[in-house]
């Protein structure tokens, strides 16, 4: 967890770490037993009310934020879990700044938001790509910083994953979607343009979680090449935060001493 960007380097975190533990199949069983765990506390956390978690996912091409949404996540109550997928800009969304379309989805008191992209798009991608000046992109760190502080000041826990993975494992999940016809619909030949950005991308990246990990909003840098190692990490960061709350459920609004249901 980054919770002070100053001297942070991408280079410095492994993508292919399992957190000391000793495999794959350890590594589902955990993950089973966290996701169980979790379930029971996002049923507390739902009827409890009084907080709200931002869950933002990002990181390159085929890194897994879908899949981690999927795994991770798994059985989660859908009444209090929202998930959004922010892709491709809309003409309406273009016309305005660009946190109107993100702030319109961060969680009601008592849910969970799941982003699949987000903001972090518009001092990533847009820098890569020059779709705004220098100075445009990097006024947005700061006007970032406001936004999440001010989610936290209203009650908003937010977590923010970097799902790093390699740049040989992108390729390896890469081949995979072209060599499996039901795997196509997942690939487009701006990957490719992406992919040879990698330089460029990492260290919009790196920048990014510098300018933005603070104590109230934490980036988690998950080492992400074996997928059960992404979940696994992931799970024990929401469920340790779960934790960590005085959640409980709710008094009854009225007496219910005598009441028989016949």
């Amino acid at each position: 967890m980054v919770t002070d960007g100053a001297g942070f380097r991408l280079a410095d975190r492994d993508p292919g770490a399992t957190s000391g533990v000793p495999g794959k199949a350890e590594g589902r069983a955990e993950v089973a037993e966290l996701t169980r765990r979790m379930r029971h506390l996002q049923e507390r956390f739902y009827a409890d009310g009084r907080h709200r978690l931002l869950v933002v996912l990002q990181g390159m091409d085929t890194s897994g934020k879908s899949g981690a949404i999927r795994r991770a996540f798994a059985g989660l109550n859908p009444a209090g879990v929202r998930v959004t997928s922010f892709r491709t800009p809309t003409d309406d969304e273009l016309a305005r700044d660009f946190l109107w379309r993100v702030h319109r989805h961060v969680p009601r008191d008592g849910e969970i938001a799941l982003f699949d992209r987000s903001h972090y798009e518009d001092v990533v991608a847009v820098r890569v790509r020059g779709l705004v000046p220098p100075e445009r992109w990097r006024a947005r760190y700061e006007h970032i910083r406001a936004f999440e502080r001010m989610l936290v000041d209203e009650g908003t826990i937010v977590r923010k994953f970097f799902l790093h993975i390699s740049r040989e494992e992108q390729a390896t999940r890469l081949r995979a979607r072209l060599e499996d016809p039901r795997k196509h619909w997942k690939f487009r030949r701006s990957d490719l343009e992406d992919r040879d950005r990698w330089d460029d991308y990492q260290a919009a990246y790196e920048d990014a979680i510098r300018e933005t990990a603070t104590p109230e909003a934490p980036w988690v840098i998950v080492p992400a090449d074996r997928k059960w190692h992404r979940d696994l990490v992931i799970c024990r960061t929401i469920v340790d935060t779960l934790e960590r709350l005085d959640l409980r459920y709710p008094e009854a609004e009225e007496d219910l001493s005598g009441v028989v249901v016949v």
